[in-house]
């Protein structure tokens, strides 16, 4: 039987709140242990509950996502945070690194993408809605290895392990052979990369490879 993952939301408008319990409560797996209108209210509630996942609005009164998903990573709170953000902007990478933080959900698509963000992070890996992935690539200069750093530390080990071997000039076969995988398996996980890293098909994820070498030998 799978683990049930408890969720906590927190988020100042309460008819988006029940919106979203509403679809996250549809899943047999994920259940909704408490709602919050503000940070503050939510730390309370994360020590008292202890939920598996904290959806965290950056935009709350009293203590707004950011400053709650710091304090809940000072108190060192084994939960993985989400933001939900209506902002595209570079600040979202930064606090990515900084805060630990595991998924980032753009508000006008979060019913249709928070179960499979939930999904994504309790399955060890990170989730940004596509659109933020653009944004973050479009403000990304290619010549700073530490931003394309950043990049390639979104994806999972897994992801890495396949990115790596890809600078070889190594096919799927060849790939999931050394790895001991299936080649569907190789298949998806370039399927993933490319979605993360918004390449478009086998020859630009290639190309990127090739690139950027360097960063992605010392991060695998």
């Amino acid at each position: 039987m799978s683990k049930l993952t408890k969720v906590l939301i927190a988020d100042d408008h309460p008819i988006f709140r029940r919106g979203l319990s509403a679809t996250i409560e549809k899943e047999k797996n994920i259940s909704i242990v408490g709602e919050a209108e503000n940070g503050k209210v939510a730390i309370e509630m994360v020590e008292r509950l202890m939920p598996d996942v904290v959806i965290l609005d950056i935009d709350m009164p009293i203590k707004d996502g950011i400053e709650t998903a710091r304090e809940l990573k000072a108190r060192n709170l084994t939960i993985k945070v989400v933001f939900l953000t209506m902002h595209k902007d570079t600040s979202i990478l930064r606090s990515l690194r900084s805060l630990g933080v595991k998924g980032y959900v753009l508000k006008d698509s979060a019913l249709s993408e928070i179960v499979r963000c939930i999904s994504t992070i309790m399955a060890g890996d990170t989730y940004l809605s596509p659109a933020l992935n653009e944004v973050i690539l479009e403000n990304v200069e290619p010549k700073k290895a530490s931003d394309i750093s950043s990049l390639i530390s979104l994806l999972s080990q897994a992801e890495r392990s396949v990115l790596k071997l890809v600078t070889d000039s190594k096919t799927s076969r060849e790939i999931a052979a050394e790895l001991f995988v299936t080649v569907r398996t190789v298949e998806t996980h370039r399927y993933n990369i490319c979605t993360k890293l918004n390449l478009n098909g086998p020859n630009a994820l290639f190309k990127f490879a090739l690139q950027h070498k360097d960063e992605i030998v010392s991060l695998s």
